[in-house]
């Protein structure tokens, strides 16, 4: 009985083994056998672009400055009668800022009366000129008499030099007075451009806004001295007009050569993620910049911001509209990057051997030569448990799909976007049969960079 039972148990473990082994080889077996993930070929329409980050900035921005040093005593008023800051609103000539003025006004007093005493000095340099005629009227005369006389015993030699000396004197004098008179006008000018220099800095002590506008920056606050030496430091700065915006775009110069004046924009701000704008290109920056080795030209986009919703220095995300089609064929990206292994090509695109056998390797080596054309692709189309090859003419990609036009490509067509091993065991209390094919979680048909460490593109 002992024994009996001995052999049954050894006929049971027997059956598990050979029902086991088998079950392996079978999915053994099947693993290897490969699974193309497809998609099929879409009509639709497809918006070639470029794109690249920039900068929102007003078109028109003035940088209002100090021409004298100081103390900011106070601000202005804006036009809604509140102090000047951040964000308001200025008409041109209103006071921004004030300069504690008390240096100026002194060095005013003084040209004033620098003014005064070159006018007094002109004066009396004036009266001089007159002093100095009537020495020399008083002074001819008595020339006159001595050449009427002439030295005789009435006048003697000495007196009559003596008058003409003195004439000679007179002459002399007058030219210096009327030179004084000169020098004592010019010091009068020089006296009254001194003058209006202090008034000038004294009225540099006030800040004006030079134009209407917004004011985006204060760079100052009231107690701050600032020095006006080599360069006027900058107070406030000014937006002319918010309504009108561009967006600064720096373009690598592989993408440069692509964008042409006038050409459609379009653009996102993270501050308003759910709004496509639209804008066109302005101009194109030929003073590049290079960093770390990458060459970058700015563009100017000029766009509309009637509402206001575009705020100065917003980062812009935006694509440069290079080209576009309408109810073209389409395929993804990974359908034109993938390529087989030369066991999974069609035999019948080899040729024979002198063995009876296929040559897939050389097949597949004039393929891929064809597919080294910039404008042309190769698709793998399903066949059977092999893939053929049709040959595509490439068009417009946005990075995601791809242009196609071939003889042999129609809408709805089936292409490979990559391949994945079946997996022939099923989940625990899935209810499927441990033969069916089972899909990874988290895998979808046609779903590109799934993650899958199986896939194979």
């Amino acid at each position: 009985m002992q024994t009996k039972k001995k052999i049954i148990i050894l006929v049971c473990i027997g059956l598990i083994l050979v029902s086991g082994l088998g079950l392996w080889k079978v999915r053994s077996k099947r693993n290897q056998d490969p699974v193309f993930r497809t998609v099929p070929v879409r009509r639709s329409d497809i918006v070639a672009t470029i794109s690249a980050t920039g900068t929102v900035e007003p078109e028109e921005v003035v940088d209002v400055g100090a021409q004298v040093g100081g103390m900011i005593r106070s601000f202005g008023l804006d036009a809604n009668r509140k102090r000047v800051d951040y964000g308001s609103y200025v008409k041109a000539g209103i006071v921004l800022a004030k300069i504690d003025d008390s240096l100026y006004a002194a060095a005013l007093d003084t040209a004033k009366a620098q003014l005064q005493q070159a006018e007094a000095n002109e004066m009396n340099a004036r009266a001089n000129v007159l002093q100095m005629k009537a020495k020399l009227l008083q002074a001819r005369q008595d020339w006159d008499r001595a050449q009427k006389l002439g030295p005789s015993d009435a006048l003697s030699q000495s007196a009559y030099d003596q008058y003409q000396a003195g004439y000679e004197i007179a002459k002399a004098n007058l030219a210096s007075a009327e030179a004084a008179v000169e020098q004592a006008k010019a010091a009068v000018a020089q006296a009254r451009a001194s003058l209006n220099t202090a008034q000038i800095n004294l009225n540099y002590c006030t800040i004006k806004a030079p134009v209407n506008g917004v004011i985006i920056d204060r760079r100052v606050n009231i107690g701050q001295t600032v020095v006006a030496s080599l360069s006027a430091p900058s107070l406030f700065l000014i937006a002319k007009d918010l309504k009108r915006i561009q967006v600064w775009v720096s373009v690598n110069e592989a993408d440069i050569g692509s964008i042409a004046e006038g050409q459609p924009v379009s653009f996102t701000v993270d501050a308003i993620p759910n709004r496509v704008f639209q804008g066109q290109v302005g101009k194109r920056r030929l003073n590049a910049t290079m960093t770390q080795n990458v060459v970058t030209y700015t563009v100017e986009i000029n766009t509309n911001n009637e509402d206001g919703k575009l705020l100065p220095y917003l980062t812009a995300n935006t694509k440069f509209q290079i080209g576009q089609r309408q109810g073209i064929l389409l395929v993804p990206n990974a359908a034109l990057r993938w390529s087989p292994q030369p066991s999974q090509i069609a035999p019948d695109l080899g040729r024979r051997s002198s063995g009876g056998g296929f040559i897939k390797r050389e097949g597949r080596s004039r393929l891929e030569a064809t597919e080294a054309r910039q404008d042309r692709g190769i698709l793998w189309v399903p066949q059977n448990k092999f893939v053929r090859p049709v040959r595509v003419k490439i068009g417009l990609s946005d990075g995601q799909m791809t242009e196609v036009e071939g003889r042999e490509v129609s809408e709805g067509m089936s292409v490979v976007i990559g391949e994945k091993t079946l997996e022939t065991a099923s989940e625990p209390n899935s209810g499927t049969s441990p033969f069916t094919p089972q899909i990874r979680r988290g895998f979808r048909p046609g779903q590109q960079g799934s993650g899958n460490p199986e896939e194979k593109r």
